[in-house]
């Protein structure tokens, strides 16, 4: 129902129904969700974070293009944005033996 719903704002946004106009929103909504907090090793997860990595997702898109940033090079820097939210959610290994 939510994609449905989001299918609908974003040919209203840009006032045309092509079907490959999501092409390349998914490494912005596993951006999102992976910076909102949610573990990719699963378990539980802040339930009111994603939205605030989404407004940092949208932030960091808006202010790249208006830095004129060449697609590319955006989408390496999403990329290792994504690591650097894993590394700090998977955190260092211990040493510890049970």
């Amino acid at each position: 129902m939510l994609a449905g719903i989001s299918g609908v704002m974003l040919a209203s946004r840009v006032t045309i129904g092509a079907p490959n106009l999501g092409v390349g929103y998914e490494l912005d909504a596993i951006a999102a969700v992976v910076i909102g907090g949610a573990s990719l090793l699963g378990g539980p997860a802040r339930s009111g974070a994603p939205p605030l990595g989404l407004l940092l997702i949208q932030t960091l898109n808006n202010g790249l293009d208006i830095l004129t940033v060449p697609a590319y090079w955006q989408k390496v820097i999403k990329g290792v944005l994504i690591v650097t939210a894993v590394a700090v959610d998977v955190g260092p290994p211990d040493d510890e033996v049970a």
